[in-house]
């Protein structure tokens, strides 16, 4: 399997894939951004900019070298939205009580985003430093989230925000132990791109 991750080809169509992914997560972002003041631009579109990360640190594997900040940034972000979207769409269909086709996408789509995070882990080479960033910045976004109202809008769940933000909040925490735990401890298991 780590021979498949670390393959150049696999990697250019992991690439392919990733970038065609955040080019239409910020194209479905538009209508949110025309609502959005500018400031707040940076910090709506989280999955495409996820993704995005991700796709700087394919480049990089690809010249056989190591980005570190964005290898933190993507592992981070990938695996804290792709599990939150994952939840707002199970959680969006049981509120609406019926299958929605959109739904089921955006939790097929989010869920593989959270595995390829996940799965590179062995090949990330970041420190503690690059780790706190990455934490800085999920963290901060939270705060843009639910104390400023730039959290992605889900028509009808606007009346659990409260909930939503706290259990965001969890899951910020939960994802940075897990990232900890995979990729600056230590002791973890790594793995060579070449």
């Amino acid at each position: 399997m780590y021979q498949l991750l670390a393959n150049r080809s696999f990697l250019r169509l992991l690439l392919v894939v990733n970038l065609l992914g955040a080019i239409y997560g910020y194209i479905w972002y538009l209508p949110q951004l025309q609502l959005t003041k500018v400031q707040f631009w940076l910090f709506v579109p989280d999955s495409p900019t996820a993704i995005l990360f991700f796709a700087f640190v394919l480049i990089a594997f690809l010249g056989k070298k190591h980005w570190p900040l964005m290898e933190a940034l993507a592992f981070v972000c990938l695996v804290k939205y792709g599990i939150w979207a994952v939840g707002m769409n199970i959680f969006l269909m049981l509120d609406q009580k019926m299958l929605l086709l959109t739904s089921v996408m955006l939790l097929l789509s989010h869920g593989l985003m959270a595995l390829e995070g996940i799965l590179y882990a062995p090949f990330y080479r970041f420190r503690i430093s690059h780790f706190m960033i990455a934490a800085v910045w999920i963290l901060h976004n939270d705060v843009i989230d639910y104390l400023f109202g730039q959290m992605p809008i889900y028509m009808g769940l606007e009346r659990y925000l409260p909930y939503v933000g706290y259990a965001t909040f969890w899951l910020s925490v939960l994802v940075l132990f897990f990232v900890y735990q995979k990729a600056v401890r230590k002791d973890r298991f790594k793995l060579e791109l070449y």
